[in-house]
């Protein structure tokens, strides 16, 4: 999908804001870009649709060089969100996110239902906010609205600029959360630009770190907190962040309690409410006693919703990927990388749901704050 090799930006001054990075993005990831002031993480990504044009190397795009396209061309097909979010003011909502299917030729009825379904899909009703102006919503509003302006003509690379950076803490969790979401709902190639390391443990299949314009280590969250590469990497993750002796962590301290249910009879459509409502991906099966059944995505309802009459047509059971409330924090990150769902349940000696660990809250768990440098042995 992109493409960067032996990439630098040289200004007339000859600073040398990057310097010669190579790697690649597949379709469908989401790769964070993070590291100290100056470090190029912006200026490589602005790189990308050619608002920072390179001085060095080559950036493809699904194997076209990106200096072939026209610049105009370029941008449109690539959906861009920034801190300050750029709505313009004196245009309704539903116009902000009308410029580029606009710009494209789309005709005006596809435009609409276009926005309306986009001002569903991040949350926003579009019957109350369609007509509103940015200045009558609150920010995290506003940027969903950002959001729903770079998704408008469906492109397939998206980058995001410090996107949550200015919001209140709550509101910049649950939208990470619900761009999770839609990431798993709509596979786009996302470029996230973060300065802060828990945003990018928790949002980057993958994670770059910069440092004075050079890339050094790309990889899982999980194997930058066992395996940093280099010295400046451990430092800034920071040794603190990883725990030293996983196997003595009971489980129950790293999942969540708060998991959301549903019987193996439901409706597909009291599911789809039910996700939309909670916003989550996935839901928990359980009988009457609670006992665990099963796991069903969101992806799978929405997908199936006009073909079943009952979730339990399509609920995957967890076979062995569960654990019982017993269990270590070791345990959880050894299933983690075995899981198909990305969740792990976890039940007491009945079978019965007591918790939730998902990548997010072991992440968390794996980041928090340690007053002693200390490293992790599994």
């Amino acid at each position: 999908m992109l493409k960067f090799e032996n990439v630098s930006k040289v200004y007339e001054d000859g600073f040398k804001a990057v310097d010669s990075i190579s790697f690649e993005i597949p379709k469908g990831e989401l790769l964070v870009l993070i590291g100290p002031s100056g470090s190029g993480k912006s200026t490589t990504m602005k790189m990308i649709n050619r608002m920072e044009p390179h001085t060095g190397g080559k950036i493809s795009i699904n194997g076209k060089d990106n200096n072939s396209y026209v610049a105009s061309e370029l941008r449109r097909g690539i959906g861009y969100v920034i801190q300050q979010i750029g709505l313009f003011p004196h245009y309704t909502i539903e116009k902000n996110i009308s410029i580029v299917p606009k710009l494209n030729g789309w005709a005006p009825d596809k435009i609409k239902a276009r926005v309306y379904e986009l001002l569903e899909m991040v949350g926003l009703d579009p019957t109350v906010y369609a007509t509103r102006y940015p200045k009558e919503l609150s920010g995290g509003q506003q940027q969903r609205v950002g959001i729903a302006r770079a998704l408008a003509s469906d492109p397939e690379i998206i980058l995001m600029d410090e996107p949550f950076s200015a919001l209140d803490p709550i509101t910049r969790e649950q939208l990470q959360g619900e761009l999770i979401s839609l990431q798993k709902k709509l596979n786009k190639t996302i470029v996230f630009v973060t300065h802060d390391m828990d945003e990018a443990l928790k949002m980057g299949d993958r994670i770059a770190i910069m440092k004075d314009g050079k890339l050094l280590q790309l990889d899982t969250p999980e194997k930058l907190l066992h395996e940093p590469a280099h010295g400046f990497v451990e430092e800034f993750i920071g040794k603190h962040r990883i725990i030293q002796n996983p196997e003595l962590m009971p489980v129950l301290d790293i999942m969540s309690d708060s998991v959301v249910t549903t019987h193996p009879q439901s409706s597909p459509e009291k599911a789809i409410s039910l996700i939309r409502q909670r916003k989550i991906t996935d839901l928990i099966i359980v009988d009457e006693s609670k006992a665990l059944q099963g796991i069903v995505s969101a992806y799978d309802v929405i997908k199936r919703v006009n073909t079943i009459r009952t979730i339990e047509e399509i609920m995957q059971p967890v076979r062995r990927f569960f654990l019982h409330d017993t269990a270590s924090a070791k345990d959880a990150i050894i299933m983690m990388d075995e899981s198909p769902f990305g969740l792990i349940p976890i039940v007491d000696e009945t079978n019965k749901v007591v918790g939730l660990v998902t990548r997010g809250s072991l992440l968390s768990a794996l980041s928090s704050q340690w007053t002693e440098p200390v490293a992790i042995a599994i």
